[in-house]
């Protein structure tokens, strides 16, 4: 490969970086920059015909609705808790269970988040989370970027284990069931030391960079609770990988998790002293609520009680509603005669789960229809801004994806730049190989379609480099768990339900650093076994 088609490979990803983080435009603005960029090395150097360009662009248009529909329905339903007045209550409840930012941050975003992952994905634990932390008055970016950090060791078995069972599997056609499971286990029993950090570094973060008196040490006051909080996590999630499969360790870990903490906070066990706060938790709360003296603690948290059984319900394979849901099919073959087809199950898609909660919870905290008209009005006027970003992101990833349909004879951008990294660094693979991954979630916005693509070539080096394969195959699943934390479509999205549209450079800055942590600590354990 020339020094040419190799900056045209990277293209996407060094544009993306620079005009995000580096020049820090909006990706309003930088996104449809990174797509014009991306076109043109495509067909220029790449050789990609026109019209697999144009079917790209299409395809990820579409792409780009169903998650502007996932965030609209998540929106939506924050709207109308908000206007119901459940969402203070809710935020009432979580202060009287602790009133510290540190032990909200762990239980709604590592815990409730990683809950969320195992039962849907789809970037539905940010969407949810980032609106729940800021309501306990984290501000915006606080809130966004820890729920981001968040979101990544539950993706692992995220969706009912789809990135194992579907990613992993695909992507290495000829493994059998067995080694995939061996596989995942070993994933997880590398995050039982790596990603058991993250509530101390979630917690570390949260008071170094967005308290109102920023200082480590209290960060490091509630390490005993936070590694204490991982575990509880990530132990249940490694024994329900071990002895029943990869599709509920997330789901179940979360459980485990939130039961533990729950009883350790009411117990007040290894909390530390509390010395500061966002806000006076008594103060009035603005989003004046139409009904929020009637709304007891169980009416004001149905709602998440209710899309969680729903999501849950619609993912698992043996009953029939998953079937039901997915037989509802708009689907577009042979888009512009390219060859690409794209076919989309709309009632499958969490943004409808999402607005059949909201309409049922406009029954259950009897609401007027105008009041939920309004909320959906809201939602709607609030995406302006992601649908300009995603309807540029999503392209540019699709163009980048299948552009191995070329004229220069050679494999898609993605494959070109991690063969080359094969190529140069074998002896150093597990160091490289979590980047590898990261590289696949960063760019397609999606672990499953990271380990798909690069699952064969992780293991054909380790089988030349003679490196045992389950822990290069697991240091590929890691590396795409990290890479969820910087992924363009998952910042776009989240950063658009707290309103910090323009703001994604920023946030890519303070998940940047944690997703290195990640990468660089999953390589260095693995180094050390070997």
């Amino acid at each position: 490969m020339t020094s040419l088609q190799l900056l045209s490979a990277a293209i996407p990803v060094i544009s993306t970086l620079i005009l995000l983080v580096v020049m820090r435009l909006p990706a309003t603005r930088a996104m449809p920059l990174s797509l014009l960029f991306t076109l043109i090395m495509a067909w220029w150097v790449w050789q990609v015909p026109a019209g697999m360009l144009v079917a790209s662009v299409l395809e990820g248009w579409v792409i780009a609705a169903t998650i502007l529909w996932i965030l609209f329905g998540a929106l939506s339903l924050l709207n109308t808790l908000r206007r119901s007045g459940a969402l203070d209550v809710i935020r009432q409840a979580f202060v009287s269970l602790s009133p510290d930012p540190r032990v909200q941050l762990i239980i709604i975003a590592w815990l409730f988040g990683s809950f969320l992952e195992g039962a849907a994905g789809f970037g539905t634990p940010a969407a949810i989370c980032a609106p729940l932390l800021l309501a306990l008055r984290f501000p915006p970016m606080a809130a966004v970027s820890l729920a981001l950090i968040a979101n990544s060791t539950a993706v692992s078995f995220g969706a009912i284990g789809t990135p194992v069972l579907v990613g992993m599997t695909e992507g290495l056609q000829h493994t059998d069931p067995l080694s995939i499971k061996a596989i995942s286990v070993t994933a997880i029993s590398l995050d039982l030391v790596v990603a058991s950090l993250l509530p101390l570094i979630l917690c570390l973060m949260l008071c170094r960079f967005f308290s109102p008196t920023p200082s480590w040490r209290a960060g490091f006051a509630i390490a005993p609770f936070a590694l204490i909080s991982g575990l509880a996590f990530t132990l249940p999630a490694y024994l329900v990988a071990s002895y029943l499969g990869p599709e509920f360790p997330s789901l179940i870990g979360a459980l485990c998790g939130l039961l533990i903490v729950s009883l350790m906070v009411k117990k007040r066990i290894l909390l530390p002293p509390l010395d500061w706060q966002f806000d006076d938790p008594d103060e009035g709360n603005a989003t004046q609520p139409e009904k929020r003296s009637q709304l007891g603690l169980l009416r004001a948290w149905t709602p998440y009680l209710v899309v969680a059984l729903l999501l849950v319900i619609s993912r698992l394979n043996w009953l029939p509603v998953k079937g039901w849901l997915q037989s509802i099919v708009i689907q577009w073959s042979d888009i512009i005669g390219s060859g690409l087809s794209i076919s989309v199950a709309v009632l499958y898609l969490p943004g409808t789960l999402f607005i059949v909660t909201v309409l049922i919870t406009s029954v259950l905290h009897r609401m007027t229809v105008s009041s939920v008209t309004e909320a959906f009005k809201i939602s709607a006027l609030s995406l302006r801004a992601a649908m300009i970003s995603l309807a540029a992101a999503v392209p540019m990833v699709r163009v980048f994806l299948n552009s191995e349909s070329n004229g220069a004879q050679l494999a898609s951008m993605p494959m070109e730049l991690a063969e080359l990294a094969a190529s140069q660094f074998t002896q150093h693979w597990s160091w490289v190989a979590p980047f590898v991954g990261a590289l696949g979630s960063f760019i397609a916005g999606s672990a499953t379609f990271s380990n798909m693509m690069f699952a064969s070539l992780q293991q054909s080096v380790a089988i030349q480099s003679g490196l045992p394969e389950h822990l290069i195959l697991a240091l590929q699943m890691l590396g795409a768990n990290a890479g969820n934390m910087i992924c363009v479509v998952n910042v776009v999205a989240a950063a658009s339900v707290v309103r910090l549209s323009g703001q994604e450079g920023r946030i890519i800055r303070y998940t940047l650093l944690p997703m290195l942590y990640y990468c660089l600590a999953s390589g260095a354990l693995v180094w050390l076994i070997l």
